[in-house]
C-alpha cells in the first residue's frame, strides 16, 4: 500500500514525496481512509507508530477540497495535545506536510506571547494546534471563536488525563459545535478516556493497534544496580566514555532533575535540564541545543517521554526507574528509532526493585545486571540530590520562625514623638494596632474619642497661613502665607512629625478652619 491508494490531494502527495515517505504505517493505513470519508475515528495506538500523519493527512485533505462553512474568519481544524514541545512538534508536521498547499497553521501554547496566536485567531489560520490551558486563556477573549470548526483532534488523550487536563477539556467541549468530525487518539484507553469518548465521538470507527508492550530489539537494555545516593557519581563515570555521545537521562522530579543538571555541569558535562518549571523559551533553547550537539546530556522528566521526536540519540538512561511499565517503554523509545539502534540504561536503588520486577513481567524477560569494576560502590555520598523529608520540615520550620519574628519587630516598632508606634499589629495585643499617622493627617482606620462621640473640639481654628499646630507663617518658613493657598504648608507625612494643633488631627480640623476661610474674605463666605 502506498500514500497515493488513500486519494489524498496532489499537493498533499507532493509533500510527502519531500518527506520520503514511502509506505504507510498501521495505524496511517487503518486511520486515514475513514478519517477521509468524515468519519469519527477512535484510535489506540503507541506513541512513535506515526498518529501525527494520520490524523493530519485526511485533515489537510479535507480543507482543501471543502469550501469552508462559515465565510467569516474562523479557524477550521483544532488539535488538542498535553505539551508544548509535542504542539511545536505537530505544527512543524503540519508545515512539511503542507509545504505546497495554502493551508496554514499556528501554535497556541503557554509561556509565549499571547499576541500572535490571538493574531492567528483573527486571521483565520485554518488549523490550530493548542494546549488546553492556553487555549482557555484565548476562549475568555471575544476574538477567539471556533463557530467555523469542522475537525477537532485530540492527541495523547491518555498522557492530558494524566496531567488533569480532563476538566479543560470538558470546558473547551462546551465552547465548540456540536457538528463537526473528531477523531480521538491516546496510547491507552483509562475507563476516565473512555467515558469521554463516549460524550464526545458519533459512531466512531475504532481502531486497535497493539500495544508495544516490549522496547524493540534494535535498543541494547541493561540495568546498572546502584544506592540511590551513588547515581550522580555513576552517570559521571558513565559518561566518561566519549561513546554516549547524545544522552536523554530522566528524572523521578523536576527538582531532581535542575540539581542533576547543575551537578553535571560542575563536572564540565555538557546538559540542559527540561521539565513543566521551565520556560517555553528555555525548553525550546534545550531541546534546540541538544538537537544540535550544543548539549551532550538532556535531563528531562517524563514530559519528553511521549511524541517528541529527537533523532540520533545514542542513550537513554533511566536515573530513576520508572513506576510504571509504560513509561519505561516509552522512555527509552527516544533511542533507536528509525531502525537505528540505541543503549538503555536504567539505575536501580534497592527501593526500586520492585518497580524493575513490574517492568521485567510486563516486558516478558529478566534484562542483564551491570556493575562498573572501577567504580567504588562502597564510596560516601559526595552530594544528594533528594534532601530529606525531616531536613526540608525543619528548613520550612525555621523560615517561618524568621518570618514571623521579623514582622513582630517591624510592628513593634519605638514609640514616635507622639507616642505612636508603627504600623502594623500592637507588640502587646492580638488587635490591629493601626496608630500610625496617615499621610494626610490622624490615624489609620481610627478617629478621636470626640469625634466618635460628636464632641466639638476647643482648639481654636488655625490661622490662614499657619501651619497645622504651628505659629502663624513667618517670612522664610516653611509655613508662611503664600498667595493663591488657602492653608499654608503640607499636610503632615508620617516622617515630619507631629501635625496636631493642640493634639487634634489636621484632617479634623479641616472643616473648622475651611469655615474661616471661607468667612474671612468674603469670597465664599457669602455662598
Amino acid at each position: 500500500m502506498s500514500f497515493s491508494s488513500f486519494g489524498l490531494h496532489a499537493d498533499i502527495l507532493r509533500g510527502i514525496k519531500d518527506l520520503a515517505f514511502t509506505h504507510p504505517t498501521p495505524i496511517q493505513a487503518q486511520a486515514i481512509p475513514p478519517a477521509m470519508e468524515g468519519k469519527d475515528v477512535l484510535a489506540c495506538a503507541a506513541t512513535g507508530s506515526g498518529k501525527t500523519a494520520a490524523f493530519m493527512l485526511p485533515t489537510i485533505h479535507h480543507l482543501m477540497n471543502r469550501q469552508p462553512q462559515q465565510p467569516r474568519r474562523m479557524a477550521r481544524a483544532l488539535v488538542l495535545t498535553p505539551t508544548r514541545e509535542l504542539a511545536t512538534q505537530i505544527l512543524d508536521n503540519l508545515n512539511s506536510l503542507a509545504v505546497h498547499t495554502p493551508i496554514s497553521g499556528a501554535a497556541i501554547i503557554g509561556g509565549v506571547s499571547m499576541g500572535p496566536q490571538a493574531h492567528a485567531f483573527r486571521t483565520g489560520t485554518e488549523i490550530l494546534i493548542a494546549t488546553p490551558g492556553r487555549l482557555l486563556d484565548h476562549l475568555r477573549q471575544a476574538y477567539a471563536k471556533f463557530d467555523g470548526l469542522e475537525i477537532l483532534i485530540l492527541d495523547e488523550a491518555d498522557r492530558m488525563l494524566d496531567m488533569g487536563f480532563l476538566p479543560d477539556i470538558r470546558r473547551i467541549l462546551k465552547m465548540l459545535p456540536v457538528k463537526r468530525q473528531t477523531l480521538f487518539f491516546s496510547a491507552t484507553m483509562p475507563s476516565e478516556i473512555r467515558q469521554l469518548t463516549r460524550e464526545m465521538l458519533k459512531d466512531p470507527v475504532t481502531i486497535q493497534i497493539d500495544r508495544q508492550t516490549t522496547p524493540p530489539a534494535a535498543i541494547t537494555q541493561a540495568i546498572y544496580p546502584v544506592a540511590q545516593h551513588l547515581k550522580s557519581a555513576l552517570l559521571i563515570k558513565l559518561l566518561e566514555n566519549q561513546g554516549l555521545e547524545s544522552v536523554i537521562c530522566f528524572t523521578r522530579t523536576k527538582h531532581r532533575a535542575n540539581r542533576l543538571a547543575a551537578t553535571l555541569t560542575k563536572n564540565h558535562i555538557s546538559c540542559a535540564p527540561i521539565h513543566g518549571n521551565r520556560s517555553m523559551a528555555q525548553r525550546s533553547s534545550a531541546l534546540s541545543g541538544f538537537k544540535a550537539g550544543k548539549f551532550r546530556v538532556l535531563v528531562a522528566t517524563d514530559i519528553a517521554a511521549r511524541g517528541i521526536d529527537i533523532a540520533d540519540v545514542s542513550h537513554v538512561i533511566n536515573f530513576d526507574c520508572p513506576h510504571i511499565p509504560e513509561d519505561y517503554v516509552h522512555r527509552i523509545g527516544r533511542t533507536g528509532r528509525a531502525s537505528a539502534t540505541g543503549d538503555a540504561f536504567t539505575f536501580v536503588a534497592p527501593d526500586e526493585e520492585s518497580n524493575l520486577r513490574y517492568i521485567e513481567k510486563t516486558i516478558g524477560k529478566r534484562l542483564p545486571r551491570v556493575t562498573l569494576p572501577d567504580f567504588d560502590y562502597a564510596q560516601k555520598s559526595v552530594e544528594s540530590l533528594e534532601i530529606p523529608i525531616e531536613q526540608r520540615i525543619a528548613a520550612i520550620r525555621q523560615r517561618k520562625a524568621e518570618e514571623r519574628a521579623r514582622r513582630e519587630k517591624n510592628n513593634s516598632g519605638r514609640p514616635d514623638a507622639n507616642g505612636h508606634r508603627s504600623f502594623g499589629r500592637s507588640a502587646d495585643s492580638d488587635a490591629p494596632a493601626h496608630t500610625g499617622h496617615h499621610p494626610r493627617g490622624g490615624h489609620f482606620g481610627q478617629r478621636s474619642a470626640g469625634a466618635r462621640s460628636g464632641q466639638q473640639h476647643s482648639n481654636a481654628p488655625r490661622a490662614f497661613g499657619t501651619r497645622p499646630g504651628g505659629q502663624a507663617g513667618q517670612a522664610g518658613h516653611p509655613g508662611a502665607a503664600q498667595p493663591g493657598r488657602r492653608f499654608g504648608g503640607k499636610p503632615n507625612h508620617p516622617r515630619s512629625g507631629p501635625s496636631r494643633a493642640g493634639g487634634v488631627p489636621f484632617w479634623q480640623q479641616r472643616g473648622e478652619a475651611g469655615q474661616a476661610g471661607r468667612s474671612r474674605s468674603g469670597r465664599r463666605g457669602s455662598r
